[in-house]
């Protein structure tokens, strides 16, 4: 007989769709980091960041999140909880970790396989010290390895969040799921995942987080209640996000706009706002947007306001010289 498909599958009312949002989590990010850590060879997408922190971790104790979050198969749920605002904030992540009760960290724990069991058995004999403790290790580990690079991989996850989000405005949930990954399908009220385990319910409540990740590529992961329902998946672009310094500006456009406009309209290949721009470019925010406001004034982007943040865009005349110089 042939084996039996498991999936994830969410049940979607017309309702339900118009509550699919977006969001990406620093905490997430720096949990699955720690597999890129132990096992280099499998994330060589970055090993330029593993290089750049190994040497600093010298002497931390990270056996126990290592056994919380083994190489392959379940981690604990509690450690990357579904976001709860689009706008990342570690300390706010951090702090929904340590107020998890110790029942449910027991629990989670309890499901880790492939880790060593003297570090588990510690950590469910006494979940509030344990999760405690993980809390301050991820802290440390954050302020020592993470930190730093966090501004560039926001400017990722926001640029495929913007893209993401416009396919959904134009081609509604069927184009949105058609490319995510192979393993998300669409079919009519149902989105489902595979995975090596069953669940099927009706989405309900707040809806959908769609969550974009760089460090968990090329895999994607769910969670279902009692968290809120969360799909995430690769974002687009990571094999550029260790990339050095700007988009190089090719020489006829830079010799038109000057080298940094050029290197801007360049960057703008997929809509971004002022900050994730100043991240990438390695500029003040001020003096991006002044630059933003020239290219604007001479039509060569456009502004449009998406929440809190104004999303720039190039222009079919700005497309044009990019695609010529």
């Amino acid at each position: 007989m042939p084996k039996k498909s498991c999936r994830v599958e969410w049940i979607f009312t017309p309702g339900d769709v118009a509550r699919i949002r977006f969001a990406f989590s620093p905490i997430w990010e720096l949990v699955a980091s720690l597999r890129a850590l132990r096992d280099p060879a499998g994330h060589s997408l970055h090993l330029p960041w593993v290089r750049a922190v190994r040497p600093r971790l010298d002497g931390a104790e990270l056996a126990e999140l290592f056994a919380l979050v083994p190489l392959r198969g379940y981690l604990v749920d509690f450690l990357t909880p579904t976001p709860q605002t689009p706008i990342p904030d570690f300390a706010a992540d951090l702090d929904r970790v340590r107020r998890t009760p110790p029942a449910r960290a027991a629990e989670e724990a309890g499901w880790v396989t492939g880790s060593d069991p003297r570090v588990i058995e510690r950590f469910r004999a006494d979940p509030e010290a344990g999760v405690a403790r993980v809390a301050d290790t991820l802290e440390r580990y954050w302020e020592a390895a993470f930190a730093e690079f966090w501004p560039r991989i926001y400017g990722l996850l926001e640029a495929d969040v913007l893209r993401r989000s416009r396919q959904l405005a134009v081609g509604g949930a069927r184009e949105l799921f058609t490319d995510l990954h192979p393993s998300v399908r669409w079919r009519g009220d149902r989105l489902s995942v595979t995975r090596s385990w069953d669940y099927s319910e009706p989405i309900g409540g707040d809806g959908l987080v769609l969550v974009p990740t760089a460090f968990y590529w090329p895999d994607t992961a769910v969670m279902v209640e009692p968290y809120q329902p969360m799909l995430l998946y690769p974002a687009t672009g990571v094999g550029t996000l260790w990339t050095s310094g700007p988009p190089p500006a090719p020489g006829a456009l830079a010799a038109l706009l000057g080298r940094t406009r050029a290197q801007i309209l360049t960057a703008l290949a997929d809509p971004a706002t002022t900050t994730a721009l100043a991240r990438r470019m390695e500029l003040t925010p001020g003096a991006v947007s002044q630059h933003l406001t020239v290219l604007a004034d001479g039509g060569l982007v456009t502004r449009r306001r998406l929440g809190r943040e104004v999303v720039y865009r190039r222009t079919p005349v700005g497309d044009s010289l990019t695609c010529v110089s």
